[in-house]
């Protein structure tokens, strides 16, 4: 029976010292659960449709521009920016509700694609 050498124990662990190194370093976003547990500033529910948003909360600050819709399978999402809050819809009903930036020097969700 044939064996192959054994390397060294030095060569081996020297080998595995430089695999670890060669790892990327792992980063992590800090999240704003704090500011979003806290914030008690009133949101539309969802389900409700851009019609009952709008009685309720008044006029968006802006509406911007859809996204998706070219299949049916990818629906239209359309966004509505109010000063505390970002409303978005999936067609004509609210899918989610997130709190904005509460300052310039919070690090959090970046500005909304124009």
């Amino acid at each position: 029976m044939h064996r192959l050498p054994r390397p060294p124990v030095l060569l081996s662990a020297a080998l595995g010292v430089a695999l670890l190194g060669a790892a990327p370093l792992a980063f992590a976003d800090t999240l704003l659960i704090e500011r979003s547990q806290a914030a008690t500033v009133p949101m539309p529910a969802r389900g409700m449709t851009m019609q009952q948003v709008e009685a309720r909360f008044g006029a968006p600050a802006s509406r911007l521009d859809p996204r998706g819709g070219q299949k049916r399978q990818w629906p239209t999402i359309n966004r509505w920016s109010y000063p505390q809050f970002t409303v978005y819809f999936e067609r004509d009903r609210v899918i989610d509700a997130v709190v904005n930036q509460a300052s310039p020097e919070e690090v959090g969700p970046k500005p909304a694609i124009r």
